[in-house]
Order: structure tokens, then C-alpha cells, then sequence
């Protein structure tokens, strides 16, 4: 087993991965900035190394000062987390050249996934359903680039084969605007991404956004953890995620999964990962890969009783899964609201002192959050304070036990957003299940 692992990472998800090192017998090193020296990981942890000033780019993101806090603490791992540098490639690649383990997948599988031309081809040689599009980077010949739009079919979307985070996409109603769309998207994404490479896909009117979790250990073998739904977005931002994904048919979920299975024994993937899909009209059609512990992970973990981050450390240790596909068992039902310190109906971020802070409790109610009475929320972060996760041996009591939770969770000092999940829990096209993308902007340019 590990000895030493070092988190490279802040807030929530730094506190739920010392947890687990903690339950394994793992020493700890917290890294932080200036602005972080109080965050509750921080003080739980064996040793601690501050790793610069407040602005992200001088700390979390310096990679020579977290090699450096390992060398320092001789620390056997890292953990990226989520987010920062949990699906960059250079880094992984010289935390391995240093000496150390990244527990994560290889760099080689990290930039592959990472570039979404080179993402989709892999599926698409594995039998993973794709989204119709280019197969491809798009050239520099007009009347091919018409031809191919014609073929998929208006509207197309034009994306950046290196975005993320809803940037570098663009959607085309007509030949006309095709052309012209392309060379601006292209200059989005040079400017954004460093690359200007696009490429093409169909436009999926009102789809939903179903994910399915895997875990490989590296060696060719590999499970799937079923699916979550994450269609309640804002601006390409997830707000509230559960798992199973409702209004499935089980046919199509089992392909679904045995597909992605077959994707991850193929590249022989290593660690915790997430297929990202676009549902509609009963199919799948993948978009992208993330090679990283995602935010939602409790829900998963709450429906299959798998410990996601223990496994990834397991892994990480050569000790391979803990269980095969054939002990996963899919029970009850769990949802995810994320907690952001910001206005419910504004959005503008709210940081500032936690003067008192209650953490709801009851059957069936798991709360990540590292913050705590006195707690100063820097504005200098990500506006995510805590997940509340409700389970229940259904869609309809999960709900229940989350309006409970809701109600019952008290953050005082900030202004926080949740007023627009109690609306999320109440509201009847939420509470049926099953609605796309597009469905929570609409139902808030309704309030």
C-alpha cells in the first residue's frame, strides 16, 4: 500500500480524499496557498507545505512547487482531485519522470482523451456510439467542408477538438454561416486552448446528458459503475446529478455500459474515469472522456456501495479492483446538489465569512463540504462549498430526503444557492424525470 500521498488539490474534494487515505492507513500532505492555510484538510493532515500566493496560477497550479512539497515530504503519490491539474498530461508525465506516482491514468491516455478528434476515434474503433460528425479534424477545402455539413445534416456544431467547459462550440443552422462560423471558432479556440483544430457534429436539439463511471487498473481489466444523469445544467455547468439515470430502458443501459467496458480494456485504461453521452430519442452518442474523479462521484458511490477513491488508491498501489463487474449491484436511487456560495438567481459569486454553519443529518444524508463555523470563503476559487447527497430506495423518497436536507442546512454569513435547489426539488418537470439540457434555463427565465 501507499505510505505518503500528497493532495494537490483544495476545498471539498481535498477533505473527501484525505478521508479515504486516512481510512487505508495513508499518511497525508496537504498542499495550500496563502488564502487556504485554514481549510479543514489543511489541519487534518499529517504535514502541510504552503505552495504560494492566493491566485491559482502561483500555487495550485505551480507544478515545480508541488514536485518540489513531494521531494520536501517524501511523499510516494499525488492526487489531483478534480479540476487544476487532475487531466494534465504534462504534469502526470513529470510527477512519473520525478519519481512518483500519479494517481490518475497514464499521460499517454490523458492527452488522447483530452483531444476530442482523438477521443472520439477510440470509441468509435472500441463500438462506443458516436455523435455523426467529421470522424475528424476539418481541412481547409470549402467545398468538402459543405458537403460534409450537408450530409450530417443541419444544424451542425463546430467544436474545438481541445475545449472543455462549454467554450469553443458553436452551432450552425445553415450553409450560409458555415464557413464563416468555422474560421471564428477557430480563433476562439487558438486563443482559449492553443490549438485551432475543429471539427464537425450533428446538433442534438434537446438531449440529455447521461454519463457512465469506470474504473480500470491499467492492466486490461476494467468495471462500470452505471450511469448518472446530469442534464440539470446552467451554462454547461452541472447543478444537481443523480444516479441511476431515470427513464432509461435497461437494454440500452446494459449495452451502454458493456461498450465503455470494452473502450477501457482496449486502452487498457488505468483509475477512475467518466463517459460523457449525449441521450436522445433512446440512443447514446458519446462526446468526451473525463480521465479524473468527477464532483458527482458520491451519488455513484451511494447506489453501488464502491468506494471510488479507495479504488483509485488501490490502483495506484498495484493492488488492481477490489471487485468485479459481476458483484456490482445497482440499488435505490441517490441525487447530488452542489452548494455554491453564490446569489440563487444573480449567480454572483458570495464570498465572505461563514458566521454559523449546520450541516443537515437524517436517513439517507451525506454532506461533502469542508467548510465550518468561522470559515472564510476566498474569492479566489471555484463558488462550490459543499454537496448534499440524498439516497433512497427510490427517485421519488431521494427527493424527499433531499427537500429535507435542503431545508435543514444552514449556511449563515453568505449568500448561498439554496433557494434555486429547494425550486429544482419542487418543480414538476424535475420531479418527473427525464428532462434535457436545456430544461433548467428555460425553467429559470420563467421566475
Amino acid at each position: 500500500m501507499l505510505e505518503k500521498v500528497l493532495i494537490a488539490n483544495r476545498g471539498e474534494i481535498a477533505l473527501r480524499v484525505l478521508r479515504a487515505c486516512r481510512e487505508m492507513g495513508i499518511k497525508t500532505v496537504a498542499v495550500h496557498s496563502t488564502a487556504d492555510r485554514d481549510l479543514m484538510h489543511v489541519r487534518l493532515s499529517d504535514e502541510s507545505v504552503c505552495i504560494g500566493p492566493p491566485s491559482s496560477t502561483d500555487s495550485y497550479l505551480n507544478v515545480p512547487a508541488l514536485i518540489s512539497a513531494m521531494e520536501l515530504t517524501n511523499a510516494d503519490a499525488v492526487h489531483p482531485g478534480y479540476g487544476f491539474l487532475s487531466e494534465n498530461a504534462d504534469f502526470a508525465e513529470q510527477v512519473e519522470q520525478c519519481g512518483f506516482i500519479f494517481i490518475g491514468p497514464t499521460p499517454e491516455t490523458i492527452r488522447s482523451m483530452g483531444d476530442k478528434v482523438s477521443a472520439i476515434e477510440v470509441m468509435r474503433k472500441a463500438g462506443v456510439p458516436t455523435v455523426p460528425g467529421s470522424d475528424g479534424p476539418l481541412g481547409s477545402d470549402e467545398k468538402e467542408i459543405l458537403a460534409l455539413a450537408e450530409k450530417i445534416g443541419y444544424p451542425v456544431m463546430i467544436k474545438a477538438a481541445a475545449g472543455g467547459g462549454g467554450r469553443g462550440m458553436r452551432v450552425v443552422p445553415n450553409a450560409g454561416e458555415l464557413i464563416k462560423s468555422i474560421q471564428v471558432t477557430q480563433q476562439e479556440a487558438k486563443s482559449y486552448f492553443g490549438s485551432d483544430v475543429v471539427y464537425l457534429e450533428k446538433f442534438l436539439g434537446n438531449p440529455r446528458h447521461v454519463e457512465i463511471q469506470v474504473i480500470g487498473d491499467g492492466q486490461g481489466n476494467a468495471i462500470c459503475l452505471g450511469d448518472r444523469d446530469c442534464s440539470m445544467q446552467r451554462r454547461h455547468q452541472k447543478v444537481v446529478e443523480e444516479a441511476p439515470a431515470p427513464g432509461i430502458k435497461p437494454e440500452a443501459r446494459q449495452a451502454i455500459m458493456d461498450s465503455c467496458i470494452k473502450a477501457c480494456q482496449d486502452m487498457k485504461y488505468r483509475g477512475a474515469g467518466t463517459l460523457e453521452f449525449l441521450y436522445e430519442d433512446g440512443e447514446f452518442y458519446f462526446i468526451e472522456m473525463n480521465t479524473r474523479l468527477q464532483v458527482e462521484h458520491p451519488v455513484t458511490e451511494r447506489v453501488t456501495g464502491i468506494d471510488i477513491v479507495r479504488e483509485q488508491l488501490r490502483i495506484a498501489a498495484g493492488l488492481g479492483l477490489s471487485v468485479k463487474q459481476e458483484d456490482i449491484e445497482i440499488i435505490g436511487h441517490a441525487i447530488e446538489c452542489r452548494i455554491n456560495a453564490e446569489h440563487p438567481e444573480t449567480f454572483m459569486p458570495s464570498p465572505g465569512k461563514v458566521n454559523l454553519y449546520h450541516s443537515p443529518g437524517g436517513n439517507g444524508i451525506r454532506v461533502d463540504s469542508h467548510i465550518y463555523s468561522g470559515y472564510t470563503v476566498p474569492p479566489h476559487y471555484d463558488s462550490l462549498i459543499a454537496k448534499l447527497i440524498s439516497f433512497g430506495p427510490n427517485r421519488q423518497v431521494a427527493i424527499g430526503r433531499m427537500q429535507n436536507g435542503l431545508e435543514e442546512m444552514l449556511v449563515d454569513g453568505i449568500v448561498t444557492n439554496i433557494p434555486l435547489q429547494s425550486r429544482i426539488m419542487k418543480d414538476d418537470g424535475f420531479r418527473k424525470g427525464g428532462a434535457n439540457i436545456h430544461y433548467l434555463e428555460k425553467m429559470l427565465k420563467k421566475h
